[in-house]
């Protein structure tokens, strides 16, 4: 699950009740590590807290002394999962060195604001913070660098907001996450991570039956946007899925907007030859990341074959452009993992969506990460 999907109900609750809490952000990792630069955990003043920044290894240490080293301002720590390194180190052998941004309300709350209002809308944001010296904490946004400026406390030289601004500007149009050393007020170095924070995954199903419940179900655990469609009103009821954030029922007539983003996915199982062609048309005019489709192969070709004369391509170029259509088209879709059940296809669905998203092989880990002779000793 996204820590967002986690840490925002909580950081409102927080927000109502003027609660302090720090933020823990993980901004560099070293060696093997369970979480990624990105990910967060707050801890509430009160106790709660919410999100991970390691495989549970650190997250107590973290929360226990997380206000006495935030008393002085925002602070980078070190933590090491090693069992042989560091002052206190914690030894689960994961041999990993975690870096983490330690920050309150203070700072944090522009961040928390910023990013609770893009997930929500469902739009990618890029994050410059500095990690170091007097402006510690304090940060520049893009696409909405003027939000970095509300803090009054924060008054940097324009050459350096300036160079923050094009810095978070780079990790948009990049889209990418890094760490970049630049001069800062007084001609001193400041250490800058650029977080891109990519938008909220969305998933479509299209198809209310049955085998769509557990899809909605793992999709949301995932934490990401999840709406469902389908032409039979009976099926298509929050009722039967409490865990969409939506519920289409499709009309018989025009394809309604369903605000549907470039980088989601659709995964079509109506099991209605009328509406998969329906549907599987409109979602080729949408140019989504992902478009699969539940159903043998030869039944989707047959489906785009029909699509291409409604879409009137000329008879000579049709087979030309089904080949085109089927490659893009995830059918069947899914991952061979084996197994038939309703909740065994929804893992296969979800993992291919998964392996598409993150542009990954999809392959064992032990395959993608071990050399062969790293893996004799691991099996030995």
């Amino acid at each position: 699950m996204t820590d967002l999907d986690q840490i925002l109900p909580l950081w409102r609750d927080l927000r109502e009740s003027r609660t302090e809490y720090v933020l823990a952000t993980v901004v560099t990792v070293e060696g093997s590590g369970y979480r990624k630069p990105g990910a967060r955990m707050l801890i509430a003043a009160d106790g709660r807290r919410a999100g991970t920044i390691s495989g549970g290894c650190l997250e107590g240490e973290v929360a226990r002394k997380a206000f006495w080293r935030t008393e002085n301002g925002p602070i980078v720590r070190r933590y090491s999962t090693t069992a042989d390194d560091g002052e206190v180190p914690f030894g689960m052998g994961c041999g990993g060195v975690v870096h983490l941004l330690l920050e309150r309300s203070a700072t944090a709350s522009a961040l928390m604001e910023r990013l609770d209002a893009c997930f929500a809308d469902r739009r990618p944001l890029a994050i410059a913070t500095v990690l170091d010296g007097d402006h510690a904490g304090q940060r520049i946004f893009y696409p909405d660098p003027e939000l970095g400026r509300q803090d009054s406390c924060w008054q940097p030289e324009i050459e350096f907001e300036r160079v923050l601004a094009d810095l978070a500007c780079q990790g948009f149009d990049e889209q990418r996450s890094f760490s970049e050393t630049v001069n800062g007020p007084g001609d001193l170095l400041a250490n800058i991570r650029v977080e891109f924070n990519p938008a909220r995954p969305g998933l479509f199903v299209f198809g209310a039956g049955d085998d769509a419940i557990p899809l909605v179900r793992q999709a949301r655990q995932l934490g990401w946007y999840v709406a469902v469609a389908d032409g039979r009103s009976n099926l298509a009821t929050h009722g039967r899925f409490p865990e969409a954030h939506a519920v289409h029922v499709l009309p018989p007539a025009e394809f309604p907007s369903l605000a549907l983003k470039a980088s989601d996915a659709a995964a079509i199982l109506t099991h209605s030859l009328e509406q998969d062609t329906r549907i599987l048309g409109a979602m080729l005019r949408e140019k989504l990341a992902y478009i699969g489709v539940l159903g043998p192969r030869r039944r989707t070709h047959d489906i785009l074959t029909t699509l291409a004369h409604d879409f009137g391509v000329p008879v000579s170029r049709i087979d030309a452009q089904v080949d085109r259509w089927m490659d893009a088209v995830h059918a069947p879709m899914g991952l061979d993992l084996g197994g038939d059940t309703p909740a065994d296809i929804a893992l296969a669905v979800i993992a291919e969506i998964q392996q598409n998203r993150n542009r990954t092989t999809g392959l064992s880990l032990r395959r993608v990460r071990c050399s062969l002779p790293e893996l004799r000793k691991v099996t030995a």
